[in-house]
């Protein structure tokens, strides 16, 4: 996987002012681009469209420093006008491109990335892979932004909304894995920006045949692998380290990739006020080429 983001990176620098097409060349690398997407931005911690402007921005400030005109150096770089070249340069630099063109500056560079896997093996993932026939999420959904630290303020409204008797109710519903009260994170972007919008659904998982009470909503879930972290200490740190950890380590080490569908939390055990738990954190995964 580090090879294959390594060639993306190269893939951008030679074609910053064309359209990327990420699945066609992960494609072309024996991966897919859901992959390709998820472990770049929890690598690089952007997505790749975001690496790709900054790049397209850092590379254009020097023909912007020059004299030659403004429609062309958009053109170059896949604008179709003045104004949207303008716009991303300023979200990139922070100032007018017409402000560095008289006074050369200030400007903000985006350095070529490049993926390195540095292996130390003192701290090992506990992980187990599992097939698992198809099985239902039933709970109650809401979409939120995604928050890559700290706790979500979004979903812990919508949790706190919820009747203090529900969950009693919830977990009496549940009859297979993952078990207990599920924190269920669907429809992610790939890229996993910062603020992306995904569904959120606090429930539990019932098989694929079982009756759905009409007040509750529905996540259908394919059969297929899944690999499963356990994480345990400090209240969301420990988990969101695992979340880190299975794009920094496991996944650059083993013969297996992300395949799309939600990704899932189930709190095994907690202290009274949530400041410690252990976690099980679940990824739908198939073998890579």
């Amino acid at each position: 996987m580090i090879d294959n983001l390594n060639r993306l990176i190269d893939q951008i620098e030679t074609r910053l002012g064309d359209d990327l097409d990420v699945d066609e060349l992960a494609a072309a690398m024996g991966t897919t681009g859901y992959h390709t997407r998820r472990m770049f931005s929890s690598l690089a911690g952007m997505p790749v469209s975001e690496y790709v402007r900054r790049r397209r921005m850092t590379v254009a400030a020097t023909d912007v420093i020059g004299a030659e005109d403004l429609l062309t150096i958009a053109v170059r770089y896949g604008y179709g006008s003045v104004e949207a070249f303008g716009r991303a340069f300023r979200a990139v630099h922070g100032v007018s491109h017409g402000d560095v063109r008289r006074n050369g500056g200030p400007l903000r560079s985006q350095p070529q990335l490049r993926f390195r896997l540095t292996v130390e093996g003192s701290t090992p993932m506990d992980a187990r892979i599992i097939e698992r026939p198809a099985f239902r999420l039933i709970g109650h959904a809401a979409r939120v932004p995604l928050v890559h630290e700290g706790i979500n303020p979004h979903i812990q409204r919508h949790i706190a909304a919820l009747p203090t008797e529900e969950n009693a109710r919830l977990k009496r519903l549940g009859d297979t894995e993952p078990a207990g009260l599920l924190q269920v994170s669907a429809d992610v972007d790939p890229d996993a920006a910062e603020g992306s919008a995904l569904t959120y659904l606090h429930g539990v998982a019932v098989g694929e045949g079982g009756p759905v009470p009409e007040d509750l909503d529905v996540i259908d879930v394919a059969a297929g692998a899944w690999v499963v972290f356990q994480s345990s200490g400090p209240h969301p740190k420990a988990l969101q380290d695992a979340y880190a950890g299975s794009a920094t380590d496991w996944f650059p080490s083993n013969p297996w990739r992300l395949r799309p569908g939600p990704s899932i939390v189930a709190v095994l055990d907690r202290s009274p006020d949530f400041s410690r738990a252990t976690c099980e954190l679940w990824f739908p995964i198939e073998r890579g080429a």
